[in-house]
């Protein structure tokens, strides 16, 4: 067979492209009342059989059968049967080489995905799920990082035994720390919590956990097998393909039914092994390697995803477009969105607009990559430094907001702004307006801009590094660690952008310092729903963040002309204080104006605000003040190491909205 060097060249030659690009939506298996058809895209084939099996784990095929080659690289074969629950595989010989391969357009599979399984998808729809929809697009988004099996794992969320790290531990409502039917945690947590958006790390089937195995296995997930199929250690019979499917739309069911939009993790930038199914039907094609044939690593993972490649980009497209169709996915996070190209990420945002609304879908990743990657020349890397190219509704994650407010995430004893370093004033005010700011006096080289808001995700933890908390306790005085927690969560709350943070940060979650558990046990990693408790204080200041947050039009406008709310500014070691106009199109707004303050001194300042009446909205104690505020004097003392956030109330009273 040719090596990795020679297919490279093969498949760089426009001819190639030409002649094998297949613009029909029916690749894969599709399965109905009517009959059952299978097509595989596999060029170089010489010949391709079709096995079938009546379970997942059978040994031997009860039906071998030819596919036809038919143009554009396609194999078929058909039939009029229902093929519903049989399990099947490949054998292809290419280039005088035999192999077998499960289905890489596979939409449901047996245990740990080596084998696919054919399934009319209406069979495994939960009852009332033609009428599931999301709930109404939120005002601001405030996105919540959830692990599946971590959510529900630990005894003390008081979940059923059979359900425990589980996709159905999500629709268990009214549970409680440790059944004591007092201390809600669960759902009831979240919803109690304000989140707008549930985001789920990898829930798709992936290879690093055994799904026959231990069933305390864990593994973040970042390791693709079937890339249109749920983990089947999420379900509570990983054997049979449909429970897993059926299970995950349940999930999302009820989080849709409770109140919440649903985020999926995708990781189209590798896979768990070079010896997958997309390499096993079409050698090197969806595989980046440099011109001597090495293979390109930018992933640190041992592959890189060749998306700039037609047929690439189209499966990672219609798989995008496919969790949202089946399963109602309202948004997707990329995972090393940096070695996927510009043009794919813009037309995955134009066809989501095209099919649901624009912006309807949320959009967005991580803006790097671990490594230089083979990326083909013409294409353009979805990198930070490109996010002038990217449409202004695919988003990225602000290292510079995350390590300006804390410390840098991948050096541990440095700190940020919050945690006593100098000189990050500036950061501090462009994390504010999510990079955006036409600030061009006080900066004597301008950063890079975003189109707007909506491209950034403002955020301080994520399930990468350390949790906020360990970080803090690396970076400073234990007796300053709550307060620096508090500071940080109302400095990040009252940035443009959208919002986001880790599981567990609002109750000072920990990993005992360790910044990378992806294969750390399972009570690691679970989310301890007694500390929840036990820092209900630091909760509830969360919530009344959030609470505040929905209420402040100026701080939740995602568009291009939100930079221009901002005025008065004013920067001054270990001080950043600006004003935003806080009208919104109604006229509604509770409060027209704001005054916002972050001191990370040691002292107390005293400032003089702007000419009018102001209210108290939130101080480092209380981040409900809002409720009921009261009047501010005509000086104001702004506490060390706080936030202090004014409101300067609308005058049409009247039409103030009073509630969240």
């Amino acid at each position: 067979m040719r090596t990795a060097a020679e297919w490279k060249r093969y498949y760089s030659n426009p001819e190639f492209h030409e002649k094998y690009f297949y613009e029909g939506k029916d690749l894969g298996m599709s399965c109905t009342e009517e009959g059952t058809s299978f097509l595989l895209w596999s060029p170089m084939a010489q010949e391709v059989f079709l096995n079938f099996y009546r379970k997942g784990e059978d040994k031997e095929a009860y039906l071998k059968v030819a596919m036809e080659r038919n143009e554009k690289g396609v194999w078929s074969w058909r039939t009029k049967e229902e093929l519903h629950g049989i399990y099947y595989d490949f054998v292809l010989k290419i280039e005088g080489e035999t192999v077998r391969s499960a289905d890489p357009y596979a939409k449901a599979c047996g245990v740990n995905g080596r084998r696919s399984m054919a399934v009319n998808l209406k069979r495994t729809n939960p009852d009332g799920w033609e009428e599931d929809k999301a709930p109404k697009k939120p005002a601001e988004n405030i996105i919540y990082e959830l692990h599946v099996k971590e959510f529900s794992w630990d005894e003390s969320g008081g979940f059923p035994g059979e359900y425990r790290g589980k996709f159905k531990a999500f629709t268990c409502e009214n549970t409680t720390l440790y059944q004591d039917g007092i201390h809600a945690t669960g759902m009831e947590y979240l919803k109690d919590l304000g989140i707008t958006h549930v985001q789920l790390m990898p829930a798709y089937d992936y290879g690093s956990v055994d799904e026959a195995g231990d069933k305390d296995a864990f593994n973040w997930g970042y390791d693709p097998v079937n890339y249109n199929v749920p983990e089947g250690s999420y379900a509570t019979d990983a054997a049979d393909g449909n429970v897993r499917i059926t299970q995950m739309k349940e999930m999302i069911q009820s989080l849709h039914r409770q109140g919440f939009r649903v985020i999926m993790d995708v990781v189209y930038n590798h896979t768990y092994s070079l010896d997958s199914w997309l390499q096993r039907t079409a050698p090197w094609y969806f595989y980046r390697v440099w011109e001597d044939g090495q293979v390109s690593n930018g992933s640190a993972c041992g592959n890189d995803i060749a998306s700039e490649r037609p047929m690439c980009g189209k499966y990672i497209l219609e798989s995008v477009l496919y969790w949202t169709e089946e399963y109602h996915i309202d948004g997707f996070r990329f995972d090393l969105m940096g070695l996927l190209d510009v043009e794919l990420m813009n037309r995955i945002r134009y066809e989501l607009d095209k099919r649901y609304g624009k912006g309807e879908k949320l959009l967005f990743g991580e803006p790097w990559a671990a490594d230089e990657t083979a990326m083909e020349k013409g294409a353009v890397p979805a990198l930070k430094r490109n996010l002038g190219l990217l449409d202004e509704n695919v988003g990225i994650f602000c290292d510079d907001t995350r390590d300006g407010i804390k410390g840098s995430a991948l050096r541990i004893e440095e700190p940020g702004f919050v945690n006593g370093a100098s000189g990050l004033e500036k950061d501090i005010l462009e994390s504010a307006g999510a990079w955006c700011l036409d600030v061009k006096k006080i900066w004597e080289e301008e950063p890079a801009r975003a189109k707007a808001p909506s491209q950034i995700v403002t955020y301080v933890s994520s399930h990468d590094n350390q949790t906020l908390w360990d970080k803090l306790a690396d970076t400073a005085n234990r007796p300053e660690l709550m307060r620096l927690n508090r500071m940080t969560a109302a400095l990040y709350m009252t940035c443009q952008g959208n919002l986001f943070f880790l599981s567990g940060e609002e109750f000072a979650r920990t990993k005992e310092g360790h910044e990378n558990t992806y294969n750390a046990p399972i009570s690691l990693n679970r989310l301890d729903w007694e500390q929840a408790w036990r820092e209900r204080d630091l909760v509830e200041y969360y919530k009344g963040l959030i609470g505040l947050r929905k209420q402040l039009p100026g701080l939740c406008d995602k568009s291009a002309a939100a930079k221009k709310r901002f005025s008065d500014i004013e920067l001054r070691p270990g001080l950043v204080s600006f004003m935003v106009d806080n009208r919104d199109e109604k006229g509604t707004s509770r409060w027209k104006s704001l005054y916002v303050i972050y001191n990370s001194r040691r002292k107390a300042q005293e400032l003089v605000p702007p000419e009018g009446a102001w209210e108290i909205l939130l101080d480092i104690h209380r981040s409900d003040l809002w409720r009921e505020p009261k009047l501010a004097g005509p000086k104001i003392e702004v506490e060390p190491i706080s936030v202090l956030v004014l409101g300067q109330p609308s005058e049409e009273k009247g039409e103030r909205e009073q509630t969240v």
